[in-house]
């Protein structure tokens, strides 16, 4: 049974396709997925496109369609937490939907029928994923871009990661959510998403996401850059790293 390696964005993926051997192209509900062998583990690749819909039904096509053991979704976030800064990796250990409200009839957040708001992580898989982000050196990039992010001074922090289907790029809406959710570390478009199906189909699921920007006003500018010239290599570190400690 492989494992599914997630994300929203071709960056956010580059060079990882070049890793698979016996590497195979499949299309399948409007998704193009790539299944091999990295590091002598069965894996696919799979881009869900962004937002929370879509990301739902990338994961949920990777469950029924390609049986697989586990998902794990990698990319970038802005950072939410005072504690996070551009460059830090964070793993999230539960995820909330923070544009879910279906007051008055349930409480703000809770996912309706489900009487909870938060969707955990796996435990085993958070535990590896900190191990290898551990690992990942940042001599994987030249001393220009390590400067210009900030790299050298990276860390690793575990928590609650929001989602919502909005790029927060307003220092306005970030403090919003820092006021509503204070424990959130980080806000992507995906990742609780496919927390509530993995959770539907008692799939382990994680997400570790690179810090890009702080989701304030210089977001925008940020964003591309960072995705550009640290996602890829970030996550062909990370996820090289990962799939050497699997079984």
């Amino acid at each position: 049974m492989p494992t599914a390696i997630l994300s929203a964005l071709p960056e956010e993926q580059h060079g990882l396709r070049e890793q698979l051997e016996e590497a195979m192209h499949v299309r399948h509900a409007g998704r193009d997925f790539h299944t091999g062998r990295w590091h002598g583990k069965p894996v696919v690749l799979a881009l869900s496109r962004i937002g929370k819909v879509a990301a739902a039904t990338t994961a949920t096509a990777l469950i029924e369609r390609f049986g697989v053991r586990r998902i794990v979704f990698t990319g970038v976030a802005g950072g939410l937490h005072t504690d996070v800064r551009v460059g830090d990796t964070v793993i999230g250990t539960e995820f909330l939907q923070h544009d879910m409200d279906a007051s008055p009839l349930f409480p703000r957040h809770e996912v309706p029928l489900y009487g909870r708001s938060r969707f955990a992580a796996d435990e085993e898989l958070v535990d590896l994923l900190a191990m290898a982000a551990g690992a990942v050196s940042t001599g994987v990039f030249d001393a220009a871009t390590r400067a210009r992010f900030c790299l050298d001074g990276m860390r690793i922090h575990k928590g609650l990661l929001v989602s919502g289907d909005r790029f927060v790029s307003g220092a306005h809406e970030a403090l919003t959510l820092q006021r509503d959710l204070p424990e959130a570390l980080a806000v992507d478009m995906e990742g609780a998403a496919v927390a509530q199906v993995c959770h539907d189909y008692a799939i382990p699921f994680a997400a570790v996401r690179n810090i890009s920007d702080r989701a304030d006003d210089t977001a925008h500018v940020d964003f591309p850059a960072y995705l550009s010239q640290v996602a890829g290599k970030q996550a062909r570190a990370l996820i090289g790293a990962l799939l050497s400690l699997l079984d």
